[in-house]
């Protein structure tokens, strides 16, 4: 199972001393956050996509190609790729050089997104969204898997004997999550194509979740590829620790209640108890996800939201340590203790290059005559 952290790149007022870090800090501080969660052994770090304040990773291949070069293990992915505002050309060609470039280490989720002024702002309209996420991707699949393709759709001019270079790694291509918090025909698209779904729940209590992915589950197998509890899931979380439990509260109350995007609405007890957030000692956060598992089976990846609402690089990167010393171990044994033989562990560049070679060896494979 992987772990990781994802970002969304918020330039946020530290409200315990009123100062607000520049753009030039807030991406430099990312890039430090990544570096520090391969130093702690997780594997997955991934950053938001955003086009408007107080936001800045407006270009997530930028960022992850910079810290490709100054990392070696940990796979860089996306917490969101905007498939309705993008052009699906233009994300097959920037993926597959930052694969090249990152040596496989690399995924992607794509999303919807949810600012609604981003999609006249790239010419295209909110209420196309769901549309323009399959139309889009029905493209850059086949992109990725046709060297020439002719294409004719709804939202973009038609192609015509178009090659997207360079081509993948291997001839094998990122793999995509569909991330959704609410759109069940996000959770079809993912079952149909056979990718993975991503639930970020951290605003959602755990019904709503166990209903998204059990869907996608559903789908999975209805599209004939595996049974429902091979199907290849990933969670959001979002924790605050300290040694004791009573510090991480006070420590995290006033970046909670002033946070952008829940911040002035429930209390933090009410928050925490409705969602997966947990601010507390480790071992909360260890009991309370080592159970994400018996609402949603077994599942393949669970990243954290760290460095929300303000707080300072510092605690950032201790928070950080804690996770990848303290946290990440135990769950790693109890999850992998109990997933059953038959249920698939995380993608990556080398299991799917291994699968495809299976694949094309089989009897009826391109290689088999």
């Amino acid at each position: 199972m992987q772990f990781g952290i994802f970002s969304v790149g918020d330039v946020t007022m530290d409200p315990t001393t009123g100062r607000t870090p520049t753009e030039a800090e807030r991406i430099q501080a990312m890039v430090m956050i990544a570096l520090k969660a391969e130093e702690v052994g997780l594997d997955v770090f991934a950053t938001g996509e955003h086009h408007n304040p107080p936001f800045v990773p407006s270009s997530p291949t930028t960022m992850l190609g910079y810290i490709a070069a100054r990392t070696d293990r940990i796979i860089l992915s996306t917490a969101t790729t905007l498939i309705t505002t993008n052009d699906p050309v233009k994300i097959a060609e920037d993926y597959a050089m930052l694969q090249h470039l990152a040596g496989g280490r690399v995924d992607l989720m794509l999303g919807r997104g949810n600012q609604g002024p981003v999609y006249p702002w790239f010419g295209q309209e909110i209420r196309n969204g769901i549309a323009l996420a399959f139309e889009n991707y029905a493209l850059l699949h086949r992109l990725w898997r046709e060297d020439v393709v002719d294409w004719e759709g709804r939202f973009r001019v038609p192609l015509e004997g178009f090659t997207s270079t360079p081509r993948p790694l291997d001839s094998v291509p990122p793999f995509v999550w569909h991330g959704s918090i609410r759109s069940p025909e996000i959770a079809e698209q993912a079952g149909f194509y056979g990718d993975g779904f991503f639930h970020n729940n951290i605003f959602w209590p755990i019904e709503h979740t166990k209903q998204m992915v059990g869907l996608y589950r559903q789908r999975f197998e209805r599209h004939g590829h595996g049974r429902a509890d091979q199907a290849i899931v990933g969670l959001g979380g979002h924790i605050f620790v300290r040694p004791n439990s009573q510090d991480a509260v006070r420590e995290f109350r006033p970046y909670f209640d002033n946070a952008p995007v829940y911040g002035h609405g429930p209390s933090l007890e009410e928050f925490s108890a409705r969602t997966p957030l947990t601010v507390g000692s480790p071992q909360q956060a260890i009991e309370r996800y080592a159970t994400m598992r018996e609402h949603v089976g077994d599942y393949q990846r669970q990243l954290f939201l760290i460095d929300h609402a303000g707080l300072p690089l510092r605690t950032v990167l201790e928070q950080i340590e804690i996770l990848g010393t303290e946290i990440v171990p135990a769950l790693r044994l109890e999850m992998e203790a109990k997933r059953p033989a038959h249920v698939p562990g995380a993608p990556t560049h080398a299991s799917l290059r291994a699968a495809a070679e299976a694949a094309a060896l089989a009897p009826g494979g391109p290689a088999a005559g």
